[in-house]
C-alpha cells in the first residue's frame, strides 16, 4: 500500500487534486484575513481560554496555559503568522512547491485550531494532509517539485552528502 501511495503515477494525480483542493482551503482563508485588514487572533484565542473551564471543557487546560501565557501576550505576531501562514501554505500546495513542508505547516496549523476547540473543516483538511505527507515526493509530482526537488539533490552539498552515505552503506 505505501508503494502505490508513494510511487505510483495514478495516485499522483489523485494527490494532486486533493492538494489543490487543501491548497485552495488554505488560500482562500489566508487571503480573506489579509484583505479585510480585521483580522485579530487576540479574540479567537479568548475564546480559546475560555472554553477551557466549566464542567465539559473543549480546550485542554495545557493548551489554554499555552495560549494564555504565550500567544495572547503576542497575539499581533501570531494573527501575522496565521493570515501568512495560510496564504503562503496554500500557495506552496496549490504549485506542488516544497509540498511536504507547505503540509506539514499546514497540518500543525490545523492541529491548533483544533486544539482551541475548533472544529470546522480542520479535521476533515488533517485527514486529507496525512495523505500528502505520507506521499511524501509523489503529492507534489505533478506540480514544481517535479523540478525543485531533483535540482535540491544535485546542487545542495547536504543532500549529496545524504545520498553518498547512503550508497555506501
Amino acid at each position: 500500500m505505501m508503494e502505490f501511495i508513494r510511487n505510483n503515477k495514478a495516485m499522483a494525480g489523485i494527490l494532486t487534486f486533493l492538494r489543490i483542493y487543501i491548497g485552495y482551503q488554505w488560500i482562500t482563508g489566508g487571503y480573506g484575513k489579509i484583505t479585510s485588514g480585521e483580522f485579530n487572533a487576540g479574540g479567537f484565542i479568548q475564546g480559546a481560554i475560555a472554553q477551557a473551564g466549566g464542567e465539559h471543557p473543549t480546550v485542554q487546560g495545557w493548551w489554554a496555559a499555552f495560549l494564555e501565557t504565550v500567544a495572547l501576550p503576542n497575539a499581533e505576531i501570531f494573527s501575522f503568522m496565521v493570515m501568512w501562514g495560510e496564504l503562503l501554505v496554500g500557495i506552496a500546495l496549490i504549485l506542488g512547491i516544497f509540498t511536504n513542508f507547505a503540509a506539514l505547516m499546514g497540518i500543525t496549523m490545523n492541529f491548533a485550531f483544533l486544539f482551541s476547540g475548533t472544529v470546522s473543516t480542520n479535521a476533515q483538511m488533517v485527514l486529507i494532509t496525512v495523505f500528502l505527507i505520507i506521499a511524501g515526493y509523489n503529492a507534489g509530482r505533478f506540480g514544481l517539485d517535479r523540478w525543485v526537488v531533483p535540482f535540491l539533490k544535485n546542487h545542495t552539498p547536504i543532500m549529496k552528502n545524504k545520498e553518498k552515505k547512503v550508497a555506501v552503506a
